[in-house]
């Protein structure tokens, strides 16, 4: 009970030592040891001055501060960019004409607005793939992304056959799933960045998803002949 008891006493807190410096306002000037370590000094006046190493802590403090905030600021500006671009192409896809048209566009979006390799639209199954579009057997697209995945960003091998010619220039990609027409068949959506970072693993895919709901309504609107 005895050795709970002090230690509890011993537990200050800041209220305590704030209070205790203001009734002993020698106690600091009369170490000058604590006060070195405290990076203060007294100046003539008998006033506490912040010492060099003060000095150079809050100046370590704002490079801090100010470096944080640039970079919350070039990644809220790369964000309203993205989002930007992503509404321009949301209209440059709704103006599809047909199913070849649509991916088309998909490649132009991708080249022109967001500076990437190539824009792809794959369709899985036996029957038939619409115009422009890259067919895939069954369960190719699982093969692709994985089972149950329904985006990946990043690299992948077995993607590359999805980008052609353009495969060689693919370093990273981003997909997502489609499912189109009723009954539905599968789909993908995929973008290949020549930069190895331009799709990674801890990117969000929300932006490649939503235009990927835009690419399976406007298919939609058109049989596949």
């Amino acid at each position: 009970m005895d050795g709970g008891a002090k230690a509890k006493d011993h537990a200050l807190r800041s209220d305590d030592v704030r209070a205790f410096l203001a009734d002993n306002p020698q106690f600091l000037k009369d170490d000058p040891a604590l006060l070195a370590e405290l990076g203060l000094r007294p100046d003539a006046a008998n006033v506490l001055d912040f010492g060099p190493a003060a000095l150079a802590r809050v100046h370590e403090a704002h490079k801090r501060e100010a470096g944080a905030r640039k970079r919350l600021e070039a990644t809220a500006r790369a964000n309203f960019a993205a989002q930007a671009q992503t509404h321009g192409a949301v209209v440059d896809l709704l103006d599809a004409r047909n199913h070849a048209d649509l991916a088309r566009r998909v490649d132009e979006l991708a080249q022109l607005r967001f500076g990437l390799a190539a824009g792809v639209v794959a369709l899985s199954g036996p029957d038939r793939t619409p115009a422009g579009w890259r067919m895939l057997v069954e369960g190719q697209i699982d093969m692709i992304i994985g089972h149950q995945r329904v985006a990946l960003m990043g690299f992948q091998p077995t993607a590359l056959g999805l980008f052609g010619e353009r495969a060689e220039s693919v370093r990273s990609m981003a997909m997502v799933r489609m499912a189109i027409w009723e009954p539905s068949r599968e789909g993908l959506l995929a973008f290949g960045s020549a930069d190895e970072n331009g799709f990674t693993e801890d990117m969000g895919a929300e932006l490649v998803a939503f235009l990927a709901r835009v690419v399976e309504r406007t298919a939609e609107r058109w049989p596949v002949l």
